[in-house]
């Protein structure tokens, strides 16, 4: 019994010393290829089937290494796109159901390069789907959407900034986004990058063991929003 215990002490210990994989640096976002005008004014609805948010969350605690990095991609954005004579007076409205995630997805994993080796049990990722959507997070029964709007566009096509308001879980949150356009004016397709903080949207990072493993506050959000403009 003594060394059934010892060992296990051992185990905790050794995790307990293993500091997590440092994040990469954030990449630069694409740059923008050949649109040189917006489309003509008027209501656009975004393409779902071309459109993606993809959110990279990282392990954090002591026993960090028990734990797994995990890619959440959500294919079933919608929205409009109000596009006016000016980026300024411009404006979009996003929907995102927090039950189109899906989670850790093979091949997004393997997009994602080495802080995400190999594929998940099933069970492991059912499992982290749960916890995601549970009250504690995003509560989707009650908040079955988060839904993003801008406040605010600046800038120019080749440097553009948007304010944005999100809703999720019940909470509202501004955040500045920086956005490339890609395309032309009849295929415009935004697309964005950022570190983006749980705690920021009025979210608690999903913990276990007395923090001993849990998810690190701050996350890497990616963002294609591509317009039906045909």
């Amino acid at each position: 019994m003594f060394n059934r215990v010892a060992a296990a002490v051992l185990v905790l210990s050794l995790a307990a010393c293993a500091a997590p994989r440092p994040r990469p640096p954030l990449p630069q976002a694409p740059t923008a290829a050949g649109l040189t005008s917006l489309p003509a004014p008027g209501e656009y609805k975004i393409d779902s089937g071309n459109s993606e948010l993809r959110l990279l969350v990282y392990r954090a605690g002591a026993l960090s290494n028990l734990g797994h990095n995990h890619v959440m991609v959500n294919r079933e954005l919608t929205g409009i796109v109000q596009i006016r004579d000016s980026i300024s007076a411009s404006s979009f409205s996003v929907r995102v159901p927090v039950d189109g995630f899906v989670v850790d997805d093979a091949q997004a994993r393997q997009e994602e390069g080495g802080d995400f080796p190999g594929d998940i049990p099933q069970e492991a990722k059912e499992g982290t789907r749960r916890n995601m959507l549970s009250a504690a997070v995003l509560n989707a029964a009650a908040f079955p959407e988060i839904t993003v709007k801008s406040l605010a566009l600046a800038g120019t096509l080749d440097a553009l900034s948007a304010e944005m308001e999100i809703s999720a879980a019940g909470h509202s949150s501004r955040i500045s986004a920086p956005l490339n356009l890609q395309g032309d004016a009849h295929h415009v397709t935004a697309v964005g990058l950022m570190e983006l903080r749980q705690t920021a949207l009025g979210l608690t990072p999903y913990s276990l063991l007395g923090g001993a493993l849990q998810v690190q506050d701050a996350m890497q959000l990616k963002f294609k929003i591509t317009l039906a403009t045909n």
